[in-house]
């Protein structure tokens, strides 16, 4: 990447054409249009909804454990070891249901973002081209450090897409 850039540099500056890097925030794009905006309520409502899951069996565990706690002077040390192993395998299976989770609402994230991303390559492409950017880049994935000629055509690209996608 480096080492492109270096060069468009130097096929730029021998040619004495204009080198602008343009820079957009695709977050912060999804986040203010409409649809990206539906697109974190559903994935809002849906951690919601798996949060009260992982809530409720949390809650189940602390009551065993609490019960056990009250109990294990009454207990066999055979009776001790299944209670706590019972409670281990309870923990277990909720780190894996609540990396199940995780898992669901980031490709369920990637999916509903999809449509989303495709629409945006052309109008970033559009924005850039308007605004005489030689390169593009998202600011979050590959920040630029320096630039002599640097643009943020995020709001640009934002409007861009409001007006093309009602």
């Amino acid at each position: 990447m480096k080492v492109l850039l270096s060069l468009l540099l130097l096929v730029s500056v021998s040619y004495g054409a204009e080198f602008k890097v343009g820079v957009v925030n695709i977050q912060k794009v999804i986040t203010s249009i409409k649809e990206g905006k539906d697109v974190m309520e559903t994935l809002k409502k849906s951690f919601k909804t798996k949060e009260k899951e992982v809530k409720a069996e949390e809650a189940k565990i602390k009551e065993l454990q609490t019960k056990y706690q009250k109990q294990s002077s009454l207990l066999s040390d055979d009776a001790k070891r299944k209670k706590e192993s019972e409670i281990r395998a309870k923990i277990a299976d909720l780190q894996k249901k609540t990396m199940g989770f995780q898992k669901d609402i980031q490709k369920q994230e990637a999916e509903l973002k999809k449509p989303i991303l495709e629409k945006l390559k052309p109008i970033i492409d559009k924005v850039s081209e308007d605004e005489n950017v030689s390169m593009t880049f998202e600011i979050s994935s590959s920040p630029v450090v320096y630039a002599k000629e640097q643009v943020d055509i995020t709001s640009k690209v934002i409007k861009a897409y409001d007006s093309k996608h009602k």
